[in-house]
């Protein structure tokens, strides 16, 4: 299972957001992200919710839920790992980072360690790697070291992107399919294309090249 971690200063927080369950009902108030001890579902991850500051809390499981938001950052359900001889399945929360026609996903490698569903407001930025196998059906071929909180060092673990129309599309993002991804993707604006194509943003750098993606469609929808 990949999961997605934030700062530790983070993980104990009331936040405000929203979620929905698997049967579609809404739910408004505050979600506690990476709360301590086990979640009620074995291999699933979980949240805490209560629907205001003096309300008694309980807990979701992933199974309970289709998706989460909390503030500007929002969350869907989904297996985005095969099964490992050794290692059950299990359900967790991935990040939506674009969410487009064709969406762009962001998950943590659970080889780095840790367990957790959040992740840092803005995928920050990182440094290169090629994966080798190992939990993704014979290795995502690329990832990135994403400082938790915006910081670099001890904090860092390893990301891993998907793209995908829904969860149940989910493939990884490598660095044989990312320009061709990528270019699908964003490729309602050629000068992001163009960069693209010209290799400037690769999978090592691609939280600069979602931040340039942002800031270019931001500027078109203020004209």
């Amino acid at each position: 299972m990949l999961v997605i971690i934030s700062a530790k200063s983070q993980s104990r927080k009331w936040l405000p957001g929203h979620f929905t369950d698997n049967k579609g009902n809404l739910g408004i108030g505050l979600i506690r992200i990476d709360p301590s001890g086990h979640g009620p579902v074995k291999n699933e991850d979980f949240i805490e919710f209560k629907e205001n500051p003096k309300a008694n809390p309980f807990e979701l499981s992933a199974s309970d839920l289709r998706s989460i938001v909390i503030g500007k950052d929002s969350f869907i359900v989904a297996h985005v790992m095969e099964n490992r001889a050794k290692e059950k399945n299990g359900l967790g929360f991935v990040k939506v980072v674009l969410d487009e026609d064709i969406k762009l996903y962001a998950a943590k490698d659970e080889r780095a360690g840790g367990h957790g569903i959040s992740f840092a407001p803005e995928v920050g930025a990182g440094i290169g790697f090629g994966g080798g196998g190992g939990g993704f059906g014979g290795g995502l071929g690329g990832g990135i070291s994403i400082p938790i909180g915006g910081h670099s060092g001890r904090n860092s673990f390893i990301a891993v992107y998907f793209f995908g129309a829904n969860p149940a599309e989910m493939k990884p993002l490598t660095n044989e399919n990312f320009q061709d991804v990528m270019t699908d993707i964003m490729g309602d604006y050629p000068e992001v294309v163009n960069k693209i194509a010209e290799k400037v943003y690769r999978l090592d750098n691609i939280d600069q090249l979602i931040a340039y993606y942002k800031q270019v469609k931001a500027a078109d929808k203020s004209k």
